[in-house]
């Protein structure tokens, strides 16, 4: 679609806040709104603060931004040890933020906002 930003939503909080984000998407859809979102949870800020480290996200940025062949590559135009690089790769492909197609990485958001629960 021509001038929409494709966004991830990056949450802190618990499976009860998961569980009623997905309920609220399947009631608009299931009423025939057009349901086009994509969240991630984290548990706790921590594993949140981790996985989106400086150097985490600079990685997103250069693949969104550069096509990337593979992790090797992608070590090589960060300047960055492949053994690292590597470990960045698997923990934003696992949390959802990088899509391996192939060999080929790609992040496919335009942008990452987070969210940060503040009750229980």
């Amino acid at each position: 679609m021509v001038g929409t930003m494709n966004k991830v939503q990056v949450n802190v909080g618990s499976l009860a806040d998961m569980g009623k984000r997905f309920a609220g998407a399947w009631n608009r859809a299931t009423a025939g709104e057009q349901v086009n979102e994509t969240h991630i949870t984290f548990l706790d800020m921590q594993t949140m603060l981790d996985t989106l480290s400086p150097k985490r996200l600079e990685l997103l940025r250069h693949v969104h931004q550069h096509e990337t062949g593979n992790v090797r590559e992608l070590a090589q135009a960060l300047k960055r040890d492949y053994k690292n690089v590597h470990t960045d790769v698997a923990v934003l492909e696992s949390a959802g933020l990088l899509v391996r197609e192939g060999r080929r990485l790609t992040a496919p958001w335009d942008e990452v906002q987070a969210n940060v629960s503040l009750s229980a």
